[in-house]
């Protein structure tokens, strides 16, 4: 999953998107999900929450949140408890600014950061969905 998320960013999908395209590409959330993910990407245009973390958070409610015959919100709110240490663990902080800190925004570097994380982030993400 984390090969055809980082494709999909390289192909111009945003963060968030490659994450949630990844994830309906393995039938874990329904397509209608994509546009969803399109204003979390930047941080929410705005460099707070990382677009990628988001997209993933998207996918584990899509999976495990209220109305989903598998789960309930308890469960959900683990998921996505558990999600956010695996990640900060990597990287020490779930926010876009802190994340780019030092990277010009077009910037070939940051591209790349940006593309790792949705790497890291689509790795996590598979390995909590796979512990249903």
């Amino acid at each position: 999953m984390k090969e055809k998320a980082v494709n999909y960013y390289k192909q111009g999908y945003s963060c968030s998107e490659s994450v949630v395209q990844a994830a309906v590409d393995k039938n874990l959330c329904d397509k209608s999900l994509l546009a969803v993910a399109t204003v979390f990407s930047g941080g929410m245009s705005s460099g707070c929450i990382c677009g990628a973390v988001a997209g993933a958070q998207m996918v584990l409610g899509a999976n495990f949140g209220k109305n989903n015959d598998c789960s309930n919100e308890e469960t959900a709110r683990a998921k996505a408890k558990e999600f956010i240490e695996g990640f900060k663990m990597k990287r020490k902080a779930t926010c876009c600014k802190v994340l780019s800190a030092g990277y010009d925004f077009q910037s070939a570097e940051r591209k790349q950061n940006c593309a790792l994380l949705v790497e890291e982030c689509s790795e996590i993400l598979e390995n909590l969905v796979g512990k249903n």
